[in-house]
């Protein structure tokens, strides 16, 4: 018997690569049964859409992932499956390519290895998006360059949207914790399960697993971190521009998280648990009602980051964390002069403005504005999780700043953006570190790439890929990184001219404690 997929889709496979050989397909076996994937030229096995849970519909919408039924003869694991279903739009944040298939049957994962590898490092890539859109399949986030490089790149699926983080009273009493919500952490979760007790079978190893994410996906990271039932998945993690820590995105408490389900329900006629799972699912995900995505459910997450932190309940592990110099979740208007910019942060940061001046001197307004814009939430997000971490944990923090604009192609126009005043941006650092830059067809029509940029990305990757062999990040330009340290924190600014630098304004990030609201992140560039 032969499962799921078409014969021509290895040809599609080659378009992919760019390249034009056809090696023998490859097969192994996992739990569920034997499975073929694809060879690339480039001396990469590839293994799309490979199912990790049951598909979570009709009964199973809104419950933990269970596991994936067996099957006989071969899972053809040639083409990416459906990325989770989420709202369709017509410019969607964080995707480079048109609309992809979606679904609710999407707990599958890919996987792409050296053809051969034995025990190698394993890096799991985890996207953003806010919780409410995303895909582990765009060519942003390939795993093919970097197995090249001799490590095993997994890219997993998880629920978005309501149909993956919705609180409910119904959902809680029958959960058998007393708690609802995280569906999507719970993928994650199992995702990774499923890579522990598989990942030998495509050359990984299972005790060298480095998990991976940017925006909500580095979010997942530092929640993974914290939560109890994730313990022991992995080694190392790394998290590119997000985190729950400072107040953005801390979890919600469930009393509240349910009371927003149940005005979803009620909102979509939906009278009971049982008239919520009947309904189409295109139709939830549209969804506009206000929910929290992240839930203090008392099972996946027991607590805020801070506490699970002090109390040492973290998994205590390496984390190499940063984010982009120009980047924010709560971006000022246009403002005219200091004096503008003092009444804007007083409406922010009430009494603490004077202090926030005084610790942004300068005259260039628009950059001060942006450096407090950053540093007042992407920034504080990730200064406050390497702040806990050097204080209850035992492990290294290394820091990045990411500072390169792209080069852009002249003529080049952004529908929401002046290409003029796009800096490194919210995303802009990740085709660096995946040595994905020059194999997606747009940056090749969009961006005049520059040495500097060759340079900038082999030092990124090699950094990603010594600190996941080893845990500790080293780099052609830069050698072995510093540890960040509580009394003197440095971080490595990345760009044609990558440095050691102290931490930009480490200790000045304690300002916005308490100020930071919850906020749509600003809209990116269009690619």
């Amino acid at each position: 018997m032969t499962l799921r997929r078409s014969a021509a889709a290895a040809a599609a496979m080659v378009l992919l690569s760019g390249q034009q050989a056809t090696p023998a397909p490859p097969s192994t076996r996992v739990e569920q049964g034997r499975i073929e994937g694809v060879a690339l030229p480039s001396g990469v096995d590839a293994f799309l859409g490979v199912p990790f849970a049951a598909p979570p519909v009709r009964e199973l919408r809104w419950k933990a992932p269970q596991p994936r039924a067996a099957w006989t003869g071969v899972f053809h694991a040639d083409r990416f499956a459906p990325e989770c279903l989420q709202p369709l739009r017509g410019s969607r944040q964080n995707h480079y390519f048109g609309e992809e298939a979606t679904s609710e049957d999407c707990l599958y994962l890919n996987i792409w290895k050296p053809r051969a590898a034995r025990k190698a490092p394993v890096l799991v890539w985890i996207y953003g998006g806010g919780f409410n859109i995303g895909s582990a399949s765009m060519a942003n986030y390939s795993g093919e360059p970097l197995a090249r490089d001799g490590v095993v790149r997994v890219n997993i699926a998880y629920r978005v949207g309501p149909l993956g983080f919705l609180a409910h009273p119904e959902l809680s009493r029958e959960s058998g914790y007393g708690g609802s919500g995280n569906y999507g952490l719970m993928d994650q979760i199992a995702a990774l399960h499923w890579i522990r007790r598989n990942i030998a079978s495509f050359g990984g190893d299972p005790d060298n697993v480095t998990i991976i994410g940017q925006s909500a996906g580095s979010m997942s990271v530092s929640l993974l971190q914290q939560s109890p039932l994730a313990r022991g998945l992995f080694r190392r993690a790394v998290g590119m521009s997000g985190s729950s820590f400072g107040g953005m995105l801390g979890p919600a408490p469930l009393a509240m998280a349910e009371q927003q389900g149940a005005a979803l329900a009620k909102d979509l006629g939906a009278a009971t648990l049982a008239e919520l799972r009947a309904l189409p699912g295109d139709k939830i995900a549209a969804a506009q009602s206000p929910r929290a995505p992240i839930v203090l459910d008392g099972h996946v997450l027991t607590g805020t980051a801070e506490a699970v932190f002090a109390a040492h309940r973290q998994s205590d592990v390496p984390v190499l964390i940063g984010y982009t110099r120009d980047e924010s979740f709560r971006p000022f208007g246009p403002l005219a002069d200091r004096a503008a910019l003092a009444s804007a942060l007083r409406s922010r940061v009430g009494d603490k403005a004077e202090a926030v001046l005084a610790a942004y001197p300068g005259e260039d307004v628009a950059r001060i504005a942006a450096d407090i814009a950053r540093d007042s939430t992407v920034g504080m997000q990730m200064a406050d999780w390497a702040r806990y971490q050097l204080r209850y944990g035992t492990q290294p923090v290394y820091g990045y700043l990411f500072t390169r604009r792209h080069p852009y192609a002249p003529g080049i126009t952004f529908s929401d953006h002046d290409p003029a005043t796009v800096g490194a941006y919210h995303t802009g650092d990740v085709p660096y570190w995946l040595r994905t830059r020059d194999s997606l067809n747009l940056f090749r029509t969009t961006r005049n790439w520059e040495p500097g940029d060759v340079a900038l990305e082999r030092d990124m990757a090699e950094a990603l890929l010594a600190f996941a062999r080893t845990g500790t990040p080293v780099s052609p330009s830069i050698g072995r990184w510093p540890a960040a340290s509580r009394d003197a924190p440095r971080l490595v600014r990345l760009a044609p001219n990558s440095a050691i630098i102290p931490w930009p304004h480490f200790a000045d990030m304690a300002l916005f404690a308490g100020a930071a609201a919850s906020a749509e992140p600003r809209a990116r560039p269009r690619d």
